[in-house]
């Protein structure tokens, strides 16, 4: 079999394979992009995208629903039809990368549609449909492969026809009824769009909280408003059997209870594929759960890696800020590390959950001298004035002994809008004082953030700054 000569095979077209790609041929160098799904990744087809389109069709329902008693009357009808045609037209082009990979392409790319598998050390071997290709990569290979979702080992799960998120964007009607297994970012957001739509949605999951890997607050708050919105939530809960009659889910809790649906959606987490990528053969191990990279993104020498596999924030942003680091350092030019003390995060459930840095919990376990302040957004003047759909807080965590953020949670009707100031904060290690200093625009949804920071005036225990 002949073999292919390249200067870089990058596995895996997401945004930051991508990304990282078009910048190394537009550098000059000859570059192999493999993609055996669709360039762009999760994001633009099942992801933040289309997502994010179904919220702001959801969100646009609540806000309408919100009216009698803030400016008139209303009914609202919902219809799926212009969410799905939107979706297909607008964002996926009915789940087609002609679009990127011409743009690929068009920076002097060479793309091969297959799965690919590194096969010796700056080898690898692509499975296409005409058969196998072999390409020597003379500076190098980039993993951008992501992740996939993690389907739970639960009794007859598998047998039947559950959703993942990927049916979930795909599907060209709202589904009567729905269980939701997880709530994470994706089951929470994806289970309030389909409830807004009219369905009746059940959330289960195993934690003591939604959105476990974020604040108390922020769990606790999604389940007020969710139970408010008739979303049934089930948490410290999982499926011990699943089961589908042809026409609807049953799913058994443990402790006897037995939900019905007519779908069920599978959110429990997502999953790296390193053992068929073959590491081994560049001589770095698999059995681990993420591609553990150096702060210029090397995982070994004559291989990068960027994005989910990473473990560093399964976000698109941390992907494309990966991928520049990387291109910089395959390319011989100096730049800024890789820094993750500011990973700025957001569920685009309404309300929004942002958060940056580091949780009190976490905070704590690295043993730093923890400082809170909060604060509640109806008691600001923008959520006074805002009412209706006000629900939201916010939380400043403080490293006592520096004077300075590591952590911050903003939820409201823009948290997400508001982080950014939190994100500066965290990423620029601006002393508290400063920030306490600063003029916060009157009545905004950020100005909260000052009477959170007032909150941390109140003095820690001696024994916490030892």
């Amino acid at each position: 079999m002949d073999v292919e000569q390249t200067d870089i095979v990058v596995i895996g077209m997401g945004p930051g394979g991508e990304d990282a790609a078009g910048k190394l041929a537009q550098a000059g160098l000859h570059v192999t992009g493999v993609e055996a799904n669709l360039v762009g990744g999760e994001c633009p087809y099942w992801g933040c995208v289309p997502s994010k389109m179904m919220i702001r069709a959801a969100n646009l329902l609540a806000e309408a629903r919100r009216i009698p008693g803030m400016a008139g009357a209303s009914t609202v009808e919902p219809d799926w039809a212009p969410v799905a045609r939107r979706i297909r037209d607008e964002a996926t082009d009915s789940w087609d990368d002609k679009v990127a990979v011409d743009r690929f392409t068009g920076t002097g790319g060479h793309f091969v549609r297959g799965r690919g598998r590194i096969t010796a050390r700056g080898e690898v071997t692509v499975e296409t449909a005409w058969g196998p290709r072999v390409f020597r990569a003379r500076r190098g290979i980039l993993i951008s492969t992501g992740t996939e979702p993690a389907i739970p080992p639960v009794p007859g799960l598998a047998d039947t026809p559950y959703w993942t998120n990927r049916e979930a964007i795909e599907t060209e009607e709202v589904p009567e009824s729905l269980i939701v297994l997880g709530g994470g970012a994706v089951g929470a957001e994806l289970a309030q769009v389909f409830a807004r739509f009219g369905a009746r949605v059940t959330v289960v999951e195993a934690m003591v909280r939604l959105l476990p890997a974020e604040e108390p607050e922020a769990g606790q708050l999604l389940a007020t408003v969710f139970t408010r919105e008739g979303v049934t939530i089930r948490t410290a809960a999982h499926a011990e059997q699943v089961s589908h009659d042809g026409q609807r889910f049953t799913a058994a809790l443990a402790g006897g209870e037995m939900l019905t649906a007519q779908r069920l959606l599978v959110a429990t987490g997502r999953r790296a594929d390193l053992a068929g990528l073959g590491l081994g053969a560049h001589g770095v191990g698999d059995t681990a759960g993420t591609l553990a990279t150096d702060e210029r993104m090397r995982a070994a020498r004559g291989l990068w890696a960027v994005g989910d596999i990473t473990g560093k924030g399964a976000f698109t942003h941390v992907s494309m800020y990966q991928a520049a680091i990387a291109v910089a350092d395959i390319l011989g030019q100096d730049g800024p590390a890789a820094d993750y003390r500011a990973v700025p995060r957001v569920t685009f459930t309404d309300p929004e959950i942002g958060a940056v840095g580091l949780t009190e919990a976490q905070a704590r376990q690295q043993g730093l001298a923890v400082r809170t302040g909060s604060t509640q957004l109806p008691s600001s003047a923008r959520g006074w004035l805002h009412k209706t759909g006000n629900d939201g807080f916010i939380k400043l965590i403080e490293d006592a002994r520096r004077g300075v953020l590591v952590g911050a949670t903003s939820a409201g009707p823009a948290g997400g809008e508001v982080l950014s100031a939190l994100t500066v904060a965290v990423h620029a290690q601006v002393p508290v004082a400063d920030l306490r200093t600063m003029i916060y625009a009157y009545p905004t949804f950020h100005r909260a953030i000052q009477t959170a920071l007032y909150d941390l005036i109140t003095p820690i225990r001696p024994a916490e700054m030892s």
